[in-house]
Order: C-alpha cells, then sequence, then structure tokens
C-alpha cells in the first residue's frame, strides 16, 4: 500500500496542472514516458545480457561491453516514437520488450485486427490510426497484419473437436467474393455444435457456390476426421442433399427440419390482414403434443387456408418427414432443436460485420473477416439456459451413445 501511495504521489506531481492534449497529445507526455520507459527497460535487459551495469569495472575484458544505440521508429496507441536501442560489440543482445525487427508496439496490431474484425475497411483503419493516435499507417502495413491471421485460421479450421455433440446446427451465409477472376455469390456454410456441457462452439467455415450431398459429405467427413464420434440431432433449414450425406457419414443422427424457416416461409405466401391469424393456426400444429395430433392440426388448417393458400399445405406434407422427428422429444429437447435461430442471430452480426464490402477480393479474405468476427461473438456466447434438465433427458434416450463416443477411439 506504501508503494502504491508512493506512485498515486508521483503520479499527481507528474500530471499536475497538465491539460489532455499535453498528456495524449501527438508530442504529448504519454509518448515521451514510452519513450523513456523504452529505452529504460531495453538499457535493463542489455545490462542483464551482459553480466554488469553500465561503468561497472566487471565489464574490463569480459570480451563484450556496450556499443553505442541505434535508432528505430515505433508505431502503438501512443503514435510514432523514435527509440533508441542499445547494442553490445558482439550483436548478440536481443531485446524481448521491442523484439529485433518490431516496429510496432505489443497491443498495436490487437487494434488493427479488432477494428478490422468490426468491418471496417483498410481505408478506415488507416483514417482512424492518423486522426485517433496520429500514426500514418500504409495500406500494405494492415494487410499484413490481417494475413498473419490466415495461420490462425487454418489451425483453427483443423483444431480437434469432442467426441459427440447433443445439436448441431447447419446453415448457409451468401457473401459476395471474388473466385477465378469474377466476382459471385458464393455460401459459407456454419456448423455450430452444443456440447455435453451446454456451452455453444463453432465448429467450421466452409465455402462453395453450391450445396448438395456431395458437398456435406465433404463437411461431415472432416467434422469425423477431427474427432467427432456422434451427433444426436442435426437441426437444419432444409439444405439440399443433407440427409443423405448425413445418412453415410452419421447414420444414427437424428435430422430435424428448423420450424421457424418452415413458418416464415409460409407466411411469405400470406397478406398482412391474415398474417395472425395463419401464423396461430400453423402455431396449433408444431406445438402439438404429438405427431397425430400435429397431422390433425395439419388437416383442420388445409381446410380452413387451402382455398387461398394451398401452397402451405403441400410444403408442410412435402416436408412432413424433417419436422416430425421434435414431436418424440419432450420439451426441453424440443425447445433446442425447434429452431436454427443460434444460427440466425449469428448470422445477422455477421452481416452486420460484411454490410461495407460490396465484395471480397478472395475466398480467403472473406473467411479471415468471418472468423475474427466469430471470435468476437464467442465471447459474448453464454451456456444454454436450463441445460441440466435437457442433458437428463439427453442422456435417458442416449446414454450409451454418449458414453460410447467418449470411449471409442478416434478413426
Amino acid at each position: 500500500m506504501a508503494e502504491k501511495s508512493k506512485l498515486d504521489a508521483a503520479l499527481d506531481e507528474l500530471l499536475a496542472g497538465k491539460s489532455t492534449e499535453e498528456i495524449v497529445g501527438p508530442g504529448g507526455m504519454l509518448k515521451q514516458l514510452t519513450k523513456a520507459l523504452l529505452e529504460r527497460a531495453m538499457g535493463a535487459e542489455l545490462s542483464n545480457h551482459l553480466g554488469y551495469e553500465k561503468h561497472d569495472s566487471a565489464g574490463w575484458g569480459s570480451g563484450n561491453s556496450r556499443n553505442g544505440t541505434s535508432r528505430k521508429t515505433v508505431q502503438g496507441d501512443f503514435g510514432t516514437v523514435e527509440i533508441e536501442v542499445p547494442r553490445d560489440r558482439k550483436g548478440s543482445f536481443e531485446p524481448k520488450i521491442l523484439p529485433k525487427h518490431e516496429r510496432r508496439f505489443q497491443g498495436f496490431d490487437n487494434k488493427i485486427l479488432s477494428m478490422y474484425a468490426r468491418g471496417m475497411s483498410t481505408r478506415e483503419i488507416q483514417g482512424h490510426l492518423e486522426e485517433i493516435y496520429g500514426v500514418e499507417v500504409s495500406p500494405s502495413l494492415i494487410s499484413e497484419v490481417t494475413d498473419a491471421v490466415m495461420e490462425e485460421v487454418r489451425t483453427w479450421q483443423n483444431r480437434p473437436l469432442d467426441p459427440i455433440y447433443m445439436v448441431v446446427y447447419l446453415d448457409a451465409l451468401i457473401v459476395k467474393m471474388r473466385h477465378e477472376g469474377r466476382v459471385e455469390n458464393r455460401a459459407v456454410f456454419v456448423a455450430i455444435g452444443v456440447n455435453q456441457e451446454g456451452a455453444k462452439e463453432v465448429l467450421g467455415l466452409w465455402t462453395s457456390a453450391t450445396e448438395g450431398a456431395k458437398l456435406w459429405l465433404q463437411i461431415l467427413t472432416e467434422i469425423r476426421n477431427r474427432g467427432v464420434q456422434d451427433i444426436l440431432i442435426a437441426c437444419v433449414d432444409g439444405l439440399k442433399g443433407f440427409p443423405e450425406a448425413i445418412a453415410t457419414v452419421y447414420p444414427k443422427t437424428e435430422v430435424q427440419l428448423c420450424i421457424v424457416h418452415m413458418v416464415r416461409n409460409s407466411l411469405a405466401y400470406v397478406n398482412w390482414k391474415e398474417r395472425k391469424k395463419v401464423a396461430a393456426d400453423l402455431r396449433q400444429i408444431y406445438q402439438a403434443p404429438t405427431a397425430q395430433e400435429a397431422e390433425q392440426r395439419l388437416a383442420e388448417f388445409e381446410q380452413r387456408w387451402d382455398e387461398r393458400y394451398a401452397v402451405i399445405g403441400k410444403t408442410w406434407r412435402r416436408h412432413w418427414t424433417g419436422i416430425t422427428p421434435l414431436f418424440a422429444y419432450p420439451a426441453e429437447i424440443r425447445r433446442s432443436i425447434y429452431t436454427t435461430n443460434i444460427v440466425e442471430s449469428l448470422h445477422m452480426t455477421l452481416r452486420k460485420v460484411i454490410k461495407t464490402r460490396g465484395s471480397f477480393p478472395s475466398e480467403e479474405s472473406a473467411l479471415k473477416l468471418l472468423y475474427l468476427a466469430l471470435k468476437n461473438v464467442r465471447k459474448r456466447w453464454q451456456p444454454t439456459r436450463d441445460w441440466k434438465p435437457s442433458l437428463n433427458h439427453y442422456t435417458l434416450l442416449w446414454g450409451d451413445r454418449i458414453e460410447a463416443a467418449w470411449h471409442r477411439p478416434a478413426r
């Protein structure tokens, strides 16, 4: 406490009567203190490296000694500052606080990545850094910092996964990107898993111009190769070719069609005045306690609305096998598989990030930005609410599969 009081008193004395501009302005105290701190820290590092203090007679005849300084311009939150870097005669000294060839102070790259992850363009980042910190940063430096993320993306995309996920949600986000010389709409497929602790996890990102059984077989095989032995329920939005692919890789997985998507697509055919009535009648179908009662409610819906909206009843009939799995489960599990809203919410956040971009110059550029945005989203994710009752039901229904997945050797 005494040391803290001394420090506070020293800071009070140092800052007394100083304006904000004098403290953090272009030539302000913060920059001067940073320069002094870095130079003093590197001087201490050199003393430790040589084994004796400056002007200490212990250094005579030691075989190595101080050899002046070299100048280095460093960029950071404080702006741009010129640092005197101490040297030794043998050239063996390598500072830790500011490594050789490093011209950006620790944390500066994170500032660039943070702005990039929020959808700011290279030009916007460049202008922001100059306006706020008085730092002139070239577009090539910003690209260098963000390009370094791709190695992290590849590591993340190939990381090992849990042996089993209770639910996996799959959906696609359409992004404009340049591919083979032309800009085209390409789908970025997102898979989110809910693990045994109820925590949500993005399993990966994949891009393609089209979807189908072949693509889904490739994605599911990759997930399998990364350690996922089993998936209890896959919740999807009618993805073309998905049921066939998952039956090949995970034959025991139950495929549940997203009910919210079904309702939303159905209401697209209904005029505004009747939407509430149609939505209420659709609710009677998917909230029925059993599949038999749900089918009865569907028949009643068709009797009431087929004259004006026959396409709705036909659509629900056509997708009935993908709708009915949820009726076999208790309310706790129904709530978790009834919708892919978890993916929809994620996509809404990602769309906000990419909306400022007309298109991406490459697939890597798109994945880089989406990955950084995902890192920000994951910080806010909370475990699934009321997870214990759900886990009890999962265990009662599939306890043998859960146990087997954790003890089965990865293929």
